[in-house]
């Protein structure tokens, strides 16, 4: 039976009409064998343009449709749909993109239309040899797993636990908080971190439907949206929790100290510790690398003091599996390293300091218990806070960070108030967009913070003049002024550019995503879904996946954690059927297409030597059908036959 072919074309309004002649694509369409209607519309994807498309299929018996519109991504699903409720195969769809691949990269309209033409030729011939399919539904496991403790990942637990679902919460660290609990005040209402903070990782520690798992790690994940294993290693803690009553004695007594990471390495802790004293879990961990007992077989001292006996030198690493029916990765963001940025003088002078390391400082648990100090004990006088570190920057990060602009007026605030210093801010832009961001900015300017504008250029202690002996000196040029200035202070704090973690690579590997150019995990789609990855079923929340602040931290880890409810309250999903398929017979049991899988979707037999495709894994990428030397693997929706019917159309003038 021949097929018959019903095509549309889109206008999307201007950003296709603008630069293609639709109607002449469409006529054109109308003259191809096997194309028994073609016809444009303004906008395809609306609900008039859907119901063309529906009542084509009835009125011409359409067996094949193509809707020429724009990126399959946006719309494919759309239109799947829409010939599914008018009777006819899902997969008996197929979209030309004449928008991303064609109107917007093109200038010249008679070019741009001629290209549409050839585009929508292709698609045709393709959708002549398209097959039915039927996609599989599977049953999803009522189980999510959180990766990450910051203030993303405990919203997303503490969300998800509240609507009744049992999650798995891992964090790598002694405790969960993240970057939040470093921090002593937040802007732009100046309320104490840990105040808002302290109250949620309680009820993360609390809550009956939340396994909290600190000082883990995931890995490894297997099988598919719905349905996943995964295995988290949980680290010696060499501390029996049940038994340990966090009474604190063992940290009182224990002689090694080592830098604490969480003080930025300002402050010491001991080798048996707990990072903070809001830490939550509160029972603290043994540090084996540091531990003198772990290193010449002596010490124990924790031991002895240890009342209730708690702690176990024979503790070992435990792997533990949990099915999860969808993953949240909400690993946070890292900070570019300054001692790469030699200009500002961080390393070499000791009163430059980072703008975490000023959070420890100014912070009443820090180094100094709250006042604000040079290293010499002297209290500042003048302090310069540089914006854009690293930030906005074509030789480091050429991304705006987004919180810099109003953690730096934050310091400043918080610089006059303890201190009464001179405070400079030397700025790019202001950048003080959420609520209640550019008050706190004219509040500054009220307390007689001086802005100056323009970008510091290095920092030094040479002296010029008598009055910048004995200080730091900054050097930019003020573009306001049209100069360039020299300020003598006693402190500078860099606002550090905001960065992907150093193990983003690995994790993006780990859990099936990408990455972004600037190595961020790479959302599904900017706009529509900034919290869902292109591995179905795991998704993003907070800074991992850009730079946030606080607010917009919480509302990406609550976003990601109603998608995945989503998906775990329909209880069952329904998996694509456009994926790879081995051909048994001949299958030379090469395994090279399970070496080139980025999903994992490949095993191989060993009793009957082939390779096996799990389906739901797949997401029909097609690099095992191109790697494949014995021509064993094919694409459903996209096999040789099809392909080579869109180059042949291609290539017809």
């Amino acid at each position: 039976m021949e097929p018959r072919i019903g095509v549309f074309v889109c206008h999307c309004g201007t950003n296709i009409a603008g630069v293609v002649d639709v109607r002449r694509v469409a006529e054109a369409a109308a003259a191809w064998p096997d194309v028994v209607y073609a016809t444009e519309y303004k906008f395809m994807c609306s609900d008039p343009g859907q119901g063309m498309v529906k009542d084509a299929i009835v009125k011409h018996n359409l067996t094949r449709v193509v809707v020429a519109a724009c990126s399959p991504r946006m719309h494919e699903p759309t239109f799947r749909k829409a010939c599914a409720m008018a009777g006819l195969n899902p997969y008996l769809f197929e979209m030309a993109n004449i928008r991303e691949h064609c109107s917007w990269v093109h200038e010249d309209k008679e070019a741009a239309t001629l290209k549409a033409i050839d585009i929508v030729r292709t698609s045709v011939a393709k959708a002549r040899l398209l097959e039915p399919l039927q996609a599989r539904v599977v049953s999803v496991t009522p189980k999510v797993l959180v990766v990450g403790g910051g203030v993303a990942g405990i919203q997303a637990a503490l969300d998800i636990a509240n609507a009744g679902t049992k999650v798995v919460l891992v964090e790598r660290s002694q405790s969960i908080g993240g970057h939040m609990a470093q921090l002593d005040k937040t802007f732009p209402t100046l309320d104490c971190s840990a105040c808002i903070l302290t109250p949620k990782m309680v009820q993360v520690a609390q809550h009956p439907n939340i396994d909290l798992m600190t000082w883990s790690e995931v890995e490894s994940v297997e099988g598919f949206v719905g349905n996943f294993k995964v295995k988290i290693r949980r680290k010696a803690r060499y501390v029996d929790e049940a038994t340990c009553t966090s009474c604190g004695v063992c940290l009182e007594k224990c002689p090694k100290k080592v830098p604490s990471e969480f003080d930025e390495g300002m402050m010491t802790r001991k080798s048996i510790f707990r990072s903070f004293p809001q830490a939550v879990p509160g029972k603290p961990v043994i540090d084996k690398e540091s531990c003198t007992y772990f290193k010449n077989g002596k010490c124990k001292i924790c031991e002895i003091f240890c009342e209730p006996k708690a702690i176990r030198w024979d503790d070992e690493d435990r792997v533990v599996e949990e099915s999860v029916g969808a993953i949240i990765v909400a690993t946070g963001m890292g900070l570019i390293d300054p001692h790469g940025l030699g200009q500002w003088g961080y390393g070499r002078f000791p009163n430059v300091l980072t703008g975490l390391e000023f959070e420890r400082l100014n912070n009443a648990t820090g180094p100094t218990g709250g006042r604000i100090t040079c290293k010499d004990g002297s209290t500042p006088k003048s302090v310069a806070i540089l914006h854009c570190v690293g930030s906005r920057d074509r030789n480091h990060k050429e991304y705006c960070s987004r919180v810099c602009c109003m953690y730096a007026l934050k310091f400043a605030h918080l610089i006059k108030e303890k201190t009464h210093a001179t405070v400079y801010n030397f700025y790019i832009d202001m950048r003080c967009f959420g609520k209640g961001y550019e008050e706190f900015y004219n509040r500054l300017l009220h307390e007689g913070v001086k802005f100056i504008r323009g970008k510091a250029a290095y920092v030094t202690n040479q002296a010029l003049t008598d009055e910048e002996t004995g200080h730091l000196v900054v050097s930019a040029e003020s573009t306001t002024l049209g100069q360039v200035l020299r300020v003598p202070v006693d402190m500078v704090i860099l606002a550090s550019a905001v960065a992907p973690q150093k193990d983003a690579e690995a994790v993006a590997r780990l859990f099936g995503m990408g990455r972004s150019p600037d190595g961020f995990f790479m959302e599904k789609h900017p706009k529509l879904e900034p919290f869902s990855t292109a591995t179905d079923g795991v998704y993003l929340a907070g800074s991992c996946q850009s730079p946030k602040d606080i607010p917009d931290t919480v509302a990406h880890g609550a976003a990601a954690a109603s998608t995945a409810m989503s998906l775990i309250s329909r209880g069952t999903v329904e998996v694509e059927a456009a994926v790879a398929e081995v051909l048994t017979d001949s299958c030379s049991g090469c395994k090279i297409c399970q070496d080139v899988c980025p999903y994992g979707a490949l095993s191989f037999h060993a009793d009957t030597r082939v390779a096996e495709i799990n389906g739901s894994v797949c997401k029909g990428c097609g690099t095992c059908v191109a790697t494949c030397p014995s021509g064993a693997i094919v694409g459903r929706h996209f096999n040789d036959r099809q392909i080579l019917a869109q180059i042949d159309a291609a290539f017809l003038w």
